[in-house]
């Protein structure tokens, strides 16, 4: 029954706070900083991440939480946590892209078990249900169990950053035979993987746990798997100031190559 009232929690708040995202996202203007790592913060990140946090807070007290934009819950140790990235991909929402996302996670024993990931602009909604299965819901309320691609290893679909790709991770990309390749932001590429839209996502560049975990529970819903790059290891989450390995997102038929 908590798993029920965690999903029905988690969905909603997203929904909603997808709702504030596109208010803002639809003016002329919104307030742009930049916090200490030069990442930037808009409004929209904080209206976000106050009505998710207030939301989990008031359902669930007992769960500890760990949120991007309060930095004081950085410190949090605990078994079992939510974790939040209320608007992931901030530089496509600041130039208007609409590749950006709502992330919420629950994470036991390091493994993201629950998870939602919603794309106001694009209008998808992912998320586990109750007992763990991933499914897409439409805007006519319709749900569809996701599971990932069975790939052809001769002609792989790989998606990788919009806004993060580099010379190494096209280096790592040009090992596998690839019949088709696309750009994605935010958590949208774990989810494209899920769908059977893509194969694998190759990350080599800085991420933190909250940018993933929820990605991370709907590709895990899906039958797929995220893996450290350095030794194929499963990515765990909890770590020292929740930064992550380089890792791989991807279908469990995809013959992984040595980094």
């Amino acid at each position: 029954m908590e798993n029920k009232k965690i999903v029905e929690t988690i969905r909603a708040l997203a929904l909603a706070a997808g709702d504030k995202i596109m208010e803002i996202y639809a003016r002329d203007d919104f307030g742009v900083r930049t916090k200490a790592d030069d990442s930037p913060v808009t409004e929209a990140d904080e209206a976000a991440d106050a009505l998710i946090s207030a939301g989990l807070r008031a359902a669930f007290p007992e769960i500890a939480l760990v949120t991007e934009e309060q930095s004081d819950s950085h410190s949090v140790s605990a078994d079992r946590f939510f974790i939040v990235d209320p608007l992931d991909g901030t530089k496509e929402f600041v130039h208007r892209r609409g590749d950006f996302t709502v992330n919420i996670a629950l994470v036991e024993n390091g493994t993201p078990v629950l998870g939602v990931v919603f794309a106001p602009a694009k209008k998808r909604l992912f998320y586990t249900d109750a007992s763990g299965q991933t499914v897409e819901e439409k805007l006519d309320g319709t749900i569809k169990p996701l599971h990932v691609s069975a790939p052809d290893n001769d002609a792989l679909i790989v998606v990788a950053s919009k806004s993060h790709r580099d010379a190494a991770t096209d280096d790592y990309i040009n090992k596998y035979k690839v019949a088709d390749s696309a750009a994605a932001g935010s958590s949208l590429k774990f989810c494209l993987v899920a769908a059977g839209e893509a194969d694998i996502y190759p990350r080599l560049g800085r991420t933190m746990e909250w940018d993933t975990a929820a990605g991370h529970a709907v590709l895990l819903g899906a039958g797929g798997q995220v893996v450290r790059f350095d030794d194929h290891s499963p990515l765990t989450y909890g770590k020292p100031i929740y930064e992550n390995p380089f890792f791989i997102a991807l279908s469990p038929g995809v013959h992984l190559k040595e980094a």
